[in-house]
């Protein structure tokens, strides 16, 4: 599931809700500026895949009940939550691989316990310094702008709302600071007749990732949520997100760094320049390291990153990525049930946990 997509339908899980009907629609996505894109430049020189990175993503969802399938060129995905499984499909290698729900947490626990085995096997000093939960302060900062703006998508008239989501964090120890920033320019239809099949189900996954999860939170992370500011965070998310109102059927999502806590200019505010060339390998290595993780310029001098547009008054920002999607041929016909099992003659591989 995509990121934007499960925030959403999390923050209205709190009542289960039974998909009863078929839908189909079409996503198609792309890479669409950031300073990944200059590094893909980089990197396709002597990758074929790098080279393919920008190219649109063309899936077809489908959902029945409580299946979901997204059907996608080299890949495809199975959800079916009344088994609790989800069936990762190779179109390429002709195979395909069923976890449970259960074996996924089983796979995160083991994961966060050899993370712990390995921490105990390092030096330790002799009086340990707080846990991270302690040292660093987060805050949280989600908001909600629906604009006058409208458009035409795909023959829809679409209403622009514009999300905007940062996290702040602050080493108490150092005093450095690092920042993550969202946001999302969104173009929402007021109404897709059948389109609320995939919200119910959405809202019932999202129910039941979130039991799957909370088993697998350990105490440094669930010390992190507990956060005054984290808790806070979450709260204004749930109210914020009430804000949308209709279908995305067009989402313009940037990710990236700012200065002093400010959001990302939407898409639709500052687009992103094209003229300049590209930079060299190691001034986009440099730029990925220092600028564009979320904290990693703690203990070092906080780096000055390029606006995203020459549009004067902009914050100065780095945009590590931006991304476009489009939700288009909706469709309530109905599937057969054939389409959600994986094609004939594909060969099942055993679900192996990753090392």
């Amino acid at each position: 599931m995509k990121p934007l997509t499960f925030l959403l339908t999390c923050s209205l899980a709190a009542t289960p809700v039974f998909a009863h009907a078929d839908y189909t629609y079409q996503e198609t996505t792309q890479i669409t500026g950031g300073s990944v894109v200059s590094m893909m430049k980089v990197a396709g020189t002597f990758s074929k895949q790098a080279r393919q990175a920008t190219d649109p993503v063309v899936s077809t969802i489908m959902v029945k009940g409580n299946k979901m399938i997204r059907i996608g060129k080299d890949t495809s995905e199975i959800i079916d939550l009344d088994a609790g499984t989800i069936t990762e499909i190779d179109n390429q290698k002709k195979q395909y691989t069923t976890m449970t729900f259960d074996q996924m947490r089983q796979q995160m626990e083991a994961a966060m316990a050899k993370a712990k085995a390995q921490q105990a096997k390092q030096p330790q000093p002799q009086q340990p310094p707080p846990s991270d939960a302690q040292q660093v302060d987060v805050k949280f900062t989600v908001n909600v702008r629906n604009t006058d703006a409208s458009r035409d998508v795909a023959g829809l008239n679409a209403k622009e709302s514009i999300m905007t989501m940062t996290m702040d964090a602050t080493d108490q120890t150092t005093g450095q600071t690092g920042s993550f920033a969202i946001t999302n320019d969104m173009y929402l239809a007021p109404e897709i007749p059948g389109y609320s099949e995939v919200s119910d189900f959405y809202k019932l996954y999202a129910e039941k990732m979130g039991s799957v999860m909370s088993g697998a939170i350990n105490s440094q992370m669930l010390a992190m949520m507990q956060q005054p500011a984290a808790g806070k965070g979450m709260a204004d998310m749930v109210e914020e997100m009430s804000k949308l109102k209709g279908v995305p059927v067009l989402q313009i999502m940037r990710m990236g760094t700012t200065a002093d806590g400010t959001p990302l200019p939407a898409a639709s505010e500052a687009p992103l320049p094209s003229g300049p060339p590209p930079p060299s390998a190691s001034d986009v290595a440099k730029a990925a390291v220092m600028n564009s993780l979320p904290f990693g310029g703690f203990g070092k001098k906080k780096q000055e990153a390029p606006p995203p547009a020459a549009t004067s008054g902009q914050p100065i920002a780095a945009v590590l990525i931006e991304s476009t999607t489009q939700t288009t041929q909706f469709s309530q016909a109905p599937i057969d049930a054939s389409q959600f099992n994986p094609p004939a003659g594909y060969k099942q591989i055993a679900f192996k946990p990753t090392d």
